[in-house]
Order: C-alpha cells, then structure tokens, then sequence
C-alpha cells in the first residue's frame, strides 16, 4: 500500500484496526529491510513499516514525545524537536574552547540492531501505565522482518525507519546520559554518536574504560574499539564536522 492510499484504506479499515488496538489485539506486520550504504564500505540496515504501522507508530509518538522528552538531557541532540546536529558541533565546540582538548570518541556496535528489548521495556514500564501500549510497543519490537519474500524473526533490536524508533533509542541511551552528568563529564550525544571531552590522555582512557564497562553491564551494548578512540578533536570527525584551531568546519571544505 503506498502512502497516498493510506486515507482510503483508514476511511473503510479504521473501526477495526481502532478496535483491536483498544482491546491490546493489534498485531504490527513485518518490516521491510532495506540495506544502504555507508561512506566506509559498510550498511546501515533499515526496517521500513507498512504505511499502516507508520501511521501507528505516529501516533504512539506524539504522545509519548512530550512526556519523556522534557526529561532528557540538555547533552542530547539526535531527533529530538528544536535539536540538532550544528548545535551539537557548536556545544562540542565550546567545551574545546574552554580547554578540554582530549575527547572520548565512542561509536556503539549496530547499536539499533542491538537494543535488548526487555532492558527497554522496563524503562518504558516505569512511565506508561496503560498495558496495551507496552504489549503494542513489545510488539513492534519483535515484529519480523522481510528479507527477499522471507520473514525473519527478530529477538533484538529497534531498526531506523519507523517513526518511533529514535525516540525508543534515546530513552534507553538516556542512562548513559544520566551516568555521564552523574560524574560531571563534558560531552554531546547525537543518536548513537557520543563524545566526552576531558583535559588529558590519561583521564580519556579511564573515561573510555569506565564508560564501556557501564554500557555493557547496564544497558548490554558494546563500544566498537575500531571506530571509538581517545584523541584529539583534530584527529576525528564529529558529525560529519572535524575542528580546527577551536573552529568547526564541514569536512568537505576542512583540511
């Protein structure tokens, strides 16, 4: 069903699907995966929902926005309403300025594909009351995915492409955030993008430690070592930016 079908299809279906999702009996249909490519020669795998689901999970997400997001914190950026990229660039920026100038460059392994959907159920189960939506947001979770005809079963993960996604992915990495200001760290977090910055190599690497340990004990996600590293902001790329002389620059024009 395309997207400009979707009015009609509600306008005869809507009672029904109204119905099941009010008795806790709506079953999401699979997802679509849909591979793209990645500047270093990788993929990014994304589940892309029926247009019926979307408009579900729409839902789902102008409710629950406005009570989780007002509590993240200031340190997030990613896909958050008012927040964006260049003002994380221009905090990371900032923090340079005043003198941090080692960072704590932390990319999280396949962190969508890898989010373990009881540890997020249990942070959603701390605010949502009503049964329904955790079944129905359980469900989305678990909903298989359609690989060339075939469905596969999923038992983790939250794949990009459906609307709710992100907000899902930053109220679980939202610990991180809160174990960060919990130690009076310095940093930015854009998604699953997060960089720390301190004032020495030496405190970098007991950050970098401390932090992974933390993130595979609480939240069961790994540090990718080969893309994560404690350097200086001129030797990496934040955001698609890379710093100068306490200046950021888009990487196309930097040198």
């Amino acid at each position: 069903m395309t997207v400009d079908e979707l009015n009609g299809h509600l306008s005869s279906h809507w009672p029904e699907v109204r119905q099941q999702l009010l008795d806790g009996q709506y079953t999401p249909q699979p997802v679509k995966q849909v591979l793209i490519p990645k500047p270093d020669g990788g993929s990014r795998t994304l589940g892309i929902p029926t247009v019926v689901d979307r408009f579900i999970q729409q839902a789902l997400l102008q409710v629950l926005t406005p009570m989780y997001d007002p509590g993240f914190s200031e340190h997030s950026f990613g896909f958050r309403p008012g927040r964006n990229a260049h003002q994380a660039v221009r905090q990371a920026k900032e923090y340079i300025s005043q003198g941090y100038e080692w960072v704590v460059d932390i990319d999280l392994e396949k962190c969508f594909d890898r989010i373990n959907h009881d540890i997020l159920m249990g942070r959603l189960a701390r605010r949502i009351s009503d049964k329904r939506i955790l079944r129905l947001i359980r469900r989305y979770l678990q909903a298989g995915v359609m690989v060339n005809g075939v469905v596969q079963e999923r038992y983790e993960g939250t794949p990009q492409g459906g609307p709710l996604s992100p907000l899902l992915s930053n109220i679980l990495l939202d610990e991180l955030d809160q174990e960060l200001e919990q130690q009076g760290h310095k940093f930015c977090r854009y998604a699953d993008d997060c960089n720390i910055y301190v004032r020495s190599e030496r405190a970098g690497e007991r950050v970098m430690e401390t932090i992974e340990g933390f993130l595979w004990k609480r939240l069961k996600l790994k540090v990718n070592r080969q893309k994560s590293a404690v350097a200086r902001p001129q030797q990496r790329q934040f955001l698609g930016f890379s710093f100068t002389c306490a200046a950021a620059a888009p990487k196309a024009v930097c040198q």
